[in-house]
């Protein structure tokens, strides 16, 4: 290995190495706003199921879906990815919903 080639090598594991660390901290910061969204949700849902209200709000949710395609595009992030993500989360929502009305 030339010393050209064993600099540019290092080189890149010093970038590999900060966008690894840029990334460790993005999903730090994903999991604890997802468990503070839950936080919340889960305080819907008590309040849906003690004024016997509905698990699900298709408007509510279509609208949010709307929402976030919009600002996935602003953040050039794929918005059928964000519509995936989003729906994933609005089913685990209405299911801990569900668990509130048993």
């Amino acid at each position: 290995m030339t010393e050209t080639t064993a600099t540019a090598a290092a080189r890149a594991a010093e970038l590999l190495k900060t966008h690894r660390d840029s990334i460790d901290r993005l999903d730090a910061i994903l999991v604890f706003t997802l468990a503070e969204r839950f936080k919340h949700t889960q305080a819907v849902g008590a309040l849906k199921a003690q004024h016997d209200l509905p698990p699900s709000d298709p408007a509510r949710e279509a609208s949010q879906i709307a929402r976030l395609e919009e600002l996935a595009a602003q953040a050039d992030l794929d918005p059928a990815f964000a519509k995936k993500f989003l729906n994933f989360v609005i089913q685990e929502v209405i299911r801990h919903h569900k668990q509130h009305q048993s």
